[in-house]
């Protein structure tokens, strides 16, 4: 019978040796990631948000159809964090989300100079500073995370590497429990795609966007990448027990939702 790598070799070492070839893979991000003026720029704001919202809860906003059924004018003077393109929703809402996060390439890269005009603190992947004009001054530019596909884990202190967990809503929870949030609750995170196809691939939409909050979230002509929901499955199970360790609750208010990874609670009981 043929062996695999797996049974010849004892797990605690795949896993170790899994680690160096992650930890290679990133090495030559890291002198950049951690040096560069934008980066010790971000790395000094992230320092004083750390636990700035000690016993406070948040809202972490999905960008799900599923936000269309839900209340959001109940969310005016809670803390929020919005993601990608949730800013076409602050007209119709009359506020913004306390923050703005994003680790999409393609998201970023499409809509820079919407990102860019957002007024609320903004944190994006590390990676995408190449978007952005090299003459902004580090007081001017985003909060960048260095985050990375590779390794997982969930970081308490958002300051060194962030495993994105192929979503950003994992990086959402890891900022949020750095912040010292004592409970953060998902809405809009449905978790289920209309359009079906491998994980992480790139696809050009052909018309309206059936997927998000608004048919023109990703409209004719956009790229972007399919989702992967079981490795983000993975990222939400890890914030779920280190919010949990650490005394904290995470909670799924999203109507419908078909994730089944955190406590579920309605909306409208939570005010």
């Amino acid at each position: 019978m043929k062996q695999t790598l797996k049974s010849i070799i004892p797990t605690p070492m795949l896993q170790a040796a899994r680690n160096t070839y992650d930890a290679f893979r990133r090495l030559p991000q890291l002198p950049a990631a951690y040096f560069h003026p934008w980066r010790r720029e971000s790395i000094r704001r992230l320092a004083a948000l750390k636990d700035i919202h000690k016993g406070q809860r948040a809202f972490i906003l999905g960008n799900g159809p599923s936000l269309k059924q839900t209340d959001l004018t109940k969310l005016k003077n809670e803390f929020t964090f919005g993601m990608n393109r949730i800013y076409l929703l602050f007209p119709e809402l009359g506020f913004n989300t306390t923050y703005f996060c994003s680790i999409n390439d393609l998201v970023i890269e499409q809509f820079t100079d919407d990102i860019l005009a957002l007024p609320m603190p903004k944190f994006l992947a590390w990676r995408s500073h190449r978007h952005f004009p090299a003459t902004l001054q580090p007081s001017n530019v985003p909060t960048f995370l260095y985050t990375t596909y590779t390794g997982p884990r969930f970081s308490a202190d958002v300051r060194g590497r962030v495993w994105e967990g192929a979503t950003v809503t994992n990086m959402a929870l890891q900022l949020a429990f750095h912040m010292g949030f004592e409970q953060v609750i998902l809405i809009g995170v449905d978790h289920n795609f209309t359009s079906k196809g491998d994980a992480n691939k790139t696809v050009v939409s052909q018309g309206d966007d059936p997927n998000h909050f608004a048919p023109n979230y990703f409209a004719k002509g956009f790229k972007w990448q399919l989702p992967d929901l079981d490795t983000s499955e993975i990222g939400y199970a890890l914030a779920r027990d280190a919010y949990q360790k650490a005394g904290r609750k995470v909670l799924d208010a999203t109507v419908g939702g078909k994730l089944t990874i955190f406590p579920k609670v309605d909306y409208n009981s939570l005010f």
